[in-house]
């Protein structure tokens, strides 16, 4: 039981016992006590003030004197209006270190077959181009998200919807058709993604010289982009794929298997993957069939066009198009036919979609759908929305080639995490094998840990060199710190120091601050889990570090001539090393056993 939850328990037979109020733990308001008053923990009485019939001070100063009574891990305590400041007696931080060490899950819950079922999807990506920097923090927050709801108790399914059809990836087959000379990964020795990718841009620089040619024979650029022969071949590949046309489908299953091989490497190396993945070549006719069952219970209605649509006036919104005159669907129809192919698949409790920001308004509007169409889960589906990532340099453009490629951004950032490794030193005496496993591990640390630590509803600005940075809020300074922890560990190990029993040790201000903080980690993966904050799993980690690093610089540990105080010192060094392990791994970050 972490030192919270004994406290709230505490004060719920206090309020119970002094004013007979029936008071449930979890609704006790406890928090760390700010650093101008003495104490580690703060309870707040304003709750019961009422009831009490009495000022806050006084019910303070009642619960305060009921505790230091009653509860053995209560020292004393002291009162500021309606705040409770209670001094933790200092023994009984080490029967909670002990907890905490003796627990391999400390922080995470067990998931059961009774757990809540959890849906999350990320990535989904285009198959007419290779995943780049925005499908980074993407995948990486629905990753980490993912990990982060499993530990707090959920059953969870990692799924990923691939973009396969429509005129963007038309483009790149047509490109590939006109201009390719039958080039394959193999034959060029690059990716398929990435060679896929390339004809994405190749199409969209000729179709840029068509329109330009256009105007200047007169045509205004709304005409030349309609009358563009380019484009016309693209929409027309568009309709033959639609029907199945043998030859355009095997062209697209062909381009597809490159581009899913290049997916694959790209992923591997993130280290990251899925449980389920859906392809919107097989989901849009299944969100056609049941907007059209929508339609014929009354849901949806149909214009004089024949396009169906939804009227959302009465949720003050507007009225959204779902199939167009043509029959052909829309996006929104899409996600319809995946959500009915999912819940098929499984019995879902809640669903999370990790999406950008610019996409809230479609979120919103799919909610209220599903929810009409009868989806348990529909109105409660969370959209994970947030913010775009950017270079110091602004945004990132597919069609123009100027996004920050993943597989070129991943390598360029193992290289410079063994370059500045070997800069200062920390890959003296490894063989060239473990050099490169470390510079591996740092350097996917570094990127991920930069992408994750910054609130994820916050735009962004990715600085490479600053995220390799082996001090400050960084992946690679809490690498160290772990792998600096190990090597002491290590080292004890090695020196057979014996064990001692120190129950009975009175802990200085940096060994209890360290305690709390690892008491406080099972709260922090639960609020991380309930907002869909990774963030605050990083920054925890960040700030246990650098709470290790002032114990480290101040305390003695193989030195210290106390057998006691030693074993109490060890002890806290392993726990705050699992902890860091459990929380960077929160974060798909692997940790360094040397550096």
């Amino acid at each position: 039981m972490s030192i919270d939850s004994l406290l709230a328990q505490g004060v719920a037979r206090a309020v119970s016992s002094l004013y007979g109020i029936d008071c449930a733990p979890e609704s006790v308001q406890i928090s760390a006590t700010k650093k101008e008053f003495e104490g580690n923990l703060t309870v707040v009485t304003f709750p019961w003030v009422k009831a009490a019939r009495k000022a806050p001070e006084a019910v303070g100063r009642e619960i305060g004197d009921w505790l230091v009574d009653n509860e053995p891990a209560v020292a004393r305590y002291n009162v500021i209006k309606g705040f409770l400041n209670i001094v933790i007696e200092p023994t009984f931080w080490n029967s909670v270190l002990s907890h905490i060490a003796a627990d391999p899950a400390w922080g995470t819950v067990a998931v059961t077959p009774e757990s809540p079922l959890v849906m999350v999807e990320y990535s989904s990506p285009n198959t007419n181009k290779p995943l780049h920097l925005g499908h980074l923090r993407n995948i990486l927050l629905g990753y980490s998200l993912s990990l982060i709801l499993e530990a707090c108790g959920n059953r969870v399914v990692k799924t990923n919807i691939v973009n396969d059809r429509g005129i963007h990836i038309c483009k790149s087959m047509l490109a590939w058709k006109k201009w390719g000379e039958g080039v394959t990964p193999e034959s060029s020795g690059k990716k398929g993604d990435h060679l896929i990718g390339d004809f994405y841009v190749l199409f969209d620089k000729h179709y840029k010289a068509e329109v330009a040619e256009l105007m200047a024979g007169g045509m205004t650029k709304e005409e030349a982009e309609a009358a563009s022969p380019l484009m016309l071949e693209a929409r027309d590949m568009l309709r033959r794929w639609e029907a199945r046309d043998p030859e355009v489908r095997a062209l697209w299953e062909m381009m597809n298997r490159w581009v899913y091989d290049g997916f694959d490497a790209t992923y591997r190396r993130m280290g990251v993957g899925f449980d389920k993945i859906y392809y919107e070549s097989d989901t849009y006719l299944e969100g056609k069939e049941k907007v059209l069952e929508g339609l014929e219970n009354g849901v949806f209605y149909r214009k004089e066009d024949g396009s169906v649509w939804a009227d959302l006036t009465p949720d003050g919104l507007d009225h959204k198009l779902l199939l167009r005159s043509d029959g052909t669907s829309v996006y929104m129809t899409q996600d319809i036919g995946t959500a009915k192919i999912r819940y098929q698949d499984y019995p879902i409790d809640r669903m999370i979609y990790v999406v950008g920001n610019e996409q809230n308004y479609h979120f919103q509007v799919l909610s209220i759908l599903l929810d009409r169409l009868g989806f348990r889960w529909g109105k409660d589906l969370i959209h994970f929305s947030y913010g775009m990532v950017e270079l110091p340099e602004g945004k990132m453009k597919s069609r123009e080639g100027t996004v920050v490629d993943a597989d070129d951004l991943m390598a360029e950032m193992v290289a410079t995490a063994r370059s500045v490794s070997e800069e200062m030193g920390k890959l003296e005496g490894a063989s060239e094998a473990e050099k490169a496993e470390i510079s591996e591990i740092v350097g996917m640390g570094a990127l991920k840990y930069f992408l994750l630590k910054v609130d994820p509803r916050k735009n962004m600005t990715f600085n490479p060199r600053e995220s390799i940075d082996f001090n400050g809020n960084t992946g690679p300074f809490i690498q160290y710190t772990y792998a600096r922890i190990r090597s002491l560990l290590r080292r004890a190990e090695e020196m057979q120091l014996p064990a001692a029993d120190f129950a009975a040790v009175i802990p200085g201000p940096r060994e209890t601050a360290l305690v709390q903080a690892l008491a406080d980690f099972p709260a922090v993966v639960a609020e991380a889990g309930r907002t869909c904050n990774p963030a605050a799993i990083a920054n925890y980690a960040y700030d246990l570090v650098k709470l290790y690093n002032q114990f480290y610089h101040d305390c003695s540990v193989l030195n210290e001539a106390d057998p006691a105080v030693r074993s109490m010192r060890l002890t806290l060094s392993g726990a705050v090393a699992a902890v860091v392990a459990r929380a960077m791994g929160l974060l798909g970050i692997r940790v360094p056993e040397r550096m």
